[in-house]
């Protein structure tokens, strides 16, 4: 096989830049929480990556890449022949180096929920079992070739294989463990225990921007012909769905709080960047920024929902931020695809439900697969 330089590049300068997005989260839940957790914050960031890595290489890509319909296939060490779904003109290792980071990425997400009272050990089998079996098979069903993917399910890059995973993992974690002492009145009231640096929480942010191009852009796996093309068009959706969220968000709080919000700000442009993950490739500018708006009212009042009438206590605001947002991100694309790349036409784009069904139905599998595994 002849590779090509252009398509290897993109593809290995994209892992790292997602690689990086660990030292975004990372701070961005050191900054969002307080001083004295901050050092297990970091371990735990830390741990998803390095834990991560050996056991996908281990068996979890096999699990997601195999041929089975229902699971990949059991590969112990990635030895096997993956020629077939390598994309052409880039060497597999480059491919694979790829798949880890976003596995880690999907991982690292649950840290944050479970922030401030996780024993260390507890979280590490937790986010190995979500690198060493979770992420795979749900990932099969998606990007392996599995039965939803089968049925024309379309998530270019994540909302629902990484985020939404990630961040019902999150729910069900904070669930089990309960709320941090002193987060809840004895009648029940929800109260603020405020983060020790939005500085620091900020910087995360824009690191976790900064690579989301990376995330996003380079999931077209190639910088030749139309893919060209496509890249810089998901670059500018993947921006603008950030951007009008992030203002969505300040507006919202402005308006109800008196003054806008910094921390549900930060959050808002992360809910922006994740909505418009699954359909960043087939989806117009001007869908885009409806799609921010859309996840900056979902992400205020998600959290708020989540915080004080579930009574779950997400220091970070993960589960509204991944879980929540990546559910919308994944049904929009049955509402706003524009027919591109192969998806079929969403719903206001004339083509009826079809589309929307079959991402409704690919989002309760994978809801049902995680909720099962993780509880």
């Amino acid at each position: 096989m002849e590779f090509s330089p252009v398509n290897t590049a993109w593809v290995l300068i994209a892992a790292a830049l997602v690689f990086f997005m660990q030292a975004g989260f990372a701070i961005l839940e050191s900054g969002l929480t307080r001083a004295k957790n901050a050092g297990n914050i970091i371990m735990k960031n830390l741990m998803d990556f390095c834990i991560g890595t050996p056991i996908y290489w281990f068996i979890g890509f096999g699990i997601m890449f195999g041929t089975g319909s229902l699971v990949g296939g059991i590969d112990l060490f990635t030895r096997g022949d993956y020629s077939a779904v390598t994309p052409d003109g880039v060497p597999f290792y480059a491919f694979f180096i790829f798949q880890t980071v976003f596995c880690a990425t999907s991982a690292t997400i649950v840290s944050g929920a479970m922030a401030e009272r996780t024993k260390f050990l507890s979280y590490c089998i937790y986010s190995l079992m979500i690198s060493l079996v979770v992420y795979p098979v749900s990932g099969h069903w998606i990007w392996g070739g599995g039965f939803i993917s089968q049925m024309g399910f379309h998530d270019f890059a994540g909302s629902c294989a990484v985020h939404m995973v990630g961040g019902v993992a999150a729910l069900i974690g904070a669930i089990i463990l309960g709320p941090r002492i002193g987060k809840y009145t004895k009648d029940g009231k929800s109260k603020a225990i405020p983060g020790h640096n939005l500085t620091v929480g900020a910087l995360g942010v824009f690191i976790l921007w900064f690579c989301w191009f990376g995330f996003n852009g380079a999931s077209t796996v190639s910088m030749e012909g139309d893919a060209i093309v496509s890249a810089g068009k998901i670059f500018v959706t993947t921006n603008l769905s950030a951007a009008v969220a992030t203002v969505t968000v300040m507006i919202i709080t402005w308006v109800r709080y008196k003054k806008p919000d910094v921390s549900m700000s930060l959050n808002g442009s992360l809910a922006g960047l994740v909505a418009i993950t699954a359909g960043c490739d087939t989806v117009s500018p001007t869908s885009a920024a409806i799609i921010g708006i859309a996840s900056g009212f979902i992400v205020v009042f998600g959290i708020e929902f989540i915080d004080k009438v579930l009574k779950v206590d997400d220091p970070v605001g993960a589960v509204g931020v991944h879980g929540v947002n990546g559910f919308l991100g994944t049904l929009c694309v049955g509402l706003f695809s524009t027919g591109q790349n192969g998806v079929g036409k969403g719903l206001f784009y004339g083509g009826g439900f079809t589309q929307l069904g079959i991402q409704a139905l690919g989002i309760i599998c994978v809801l049902v697969w995680v909720g099962v595994m993780m509880t």
